[in-house]
């Protein structure tokens, strides 16, 4: 019988999008609790040693973080299994890179570089809006942000502007029809759109229909759907592909497209 929470977590077990290789070893690094789900976070040790390639193994990314080199959202973290989730900021002051952990259209983590000016802030959807002891108004974040007494038009499904060195909402922006969202789960994941309307069912799942740059409609449901930006403006700088999914075919068109470039 299990006694306590388990402290391994086995190499085929991992979430998929890490995309680690079946035969390097028996386990993969499990995450530490924190303020990211299991199956939705990027360990720190993946991303400093599989993504950036800053390290060869484990010991090198532990000496690293334990130089107290690495900030996740402005703040040091020295664990090497913590975890980072969607639109957190890393900072490696030393050599003066910020990266945003966003996904691309296949629904994984792209290393995304970003300026120091926009490492200065994220974006959180607002998951709870209620009032605490007292009386005091306060919302909590998709990343486990408490912040009290926010401004009284924010609500549920709102994405806040939060500056990372105070935690204080600058501005925020409201989910509403004409609004510029990214999907964060479903099959949709990491596609950007404008939303154009959203289906209420009452003892079901809200749905939500988005429209892409390229005048495709797709619908997911609401709890997948995170705002970005307001009208057509992203108030983050989004990685290469700019969330537009391409079919199958036109991935193969843009392939050879790119090899003929290379080879002429």
């Amino acid at each position: 019988m299990a006694r306590g929470p388990k402290k391994h977590m086995k190499r085929l077990a991992a979430p998929k999008h890490w995309m680690l290789d079946k035969l390097t070893g028996t386990y993969a690094p499990k995450p530490s609790a924190g303020p990211h789900k299991q199956r939705e976070c990027l360990p720190l040790i993946v991303f400093l040693r599989n993504r950036l390639k800053y390290a060869l193994n484990g010991r090198e990314v532990r000496s690293i973080l334990m130089q107290r080199l690495v900030k996740v959202d402005g703040k040091v973290r020295t664990d090497s299994t913590y975890p980072t989730g969607f639109l957190d900021v890393i900072s490696i002051d030393k050599t003066d890179e910020h990266f945003r952990l966003i996904y691309d259209t296949k629904g994984r983590f792209t290393v995304h570089r970003i300026t120091a000016e926009e490492g200065k802030f994220k974006l959180g959807k607002v998951r709870r809006c209620q009032l605490g002891a007292g009386g005091i108004p306060y919302i909590v974040t998709h990343d486990g942000r408490t912040v009290r007494y926010p401004d009284p038009l924010i609500k549920v499904n709102d994405s806040v502007k939060i500056d990372l060195e105070t935690g204080k909402i600058v501005d925020f922006i409201k989910f509403e029809v004409g609004n510029l969202v990214m999907v964060t789960g479903g099959r949709n994941m990491g596609r950007v759109g404008v939303v154009t309307r959203r289906d209420h069912h009452h003892g079901g799942f809200d749905i939500v229909h988005v429209k892409d740059a390229n005048e495709r409609l797709f619908a997911t449901r609401l709890s997948n759907v995170f705002v970005i930006g307001d009208s057509n403006e992203p108030w983050i700088s989004l990685p290469k592909d700019k969330g537009l999914k391409l079919t199958i075919a036109e991935e193969r068109d843009a392939r050879r497209a790119k090899a003929a470039e290379a080879s002429a």
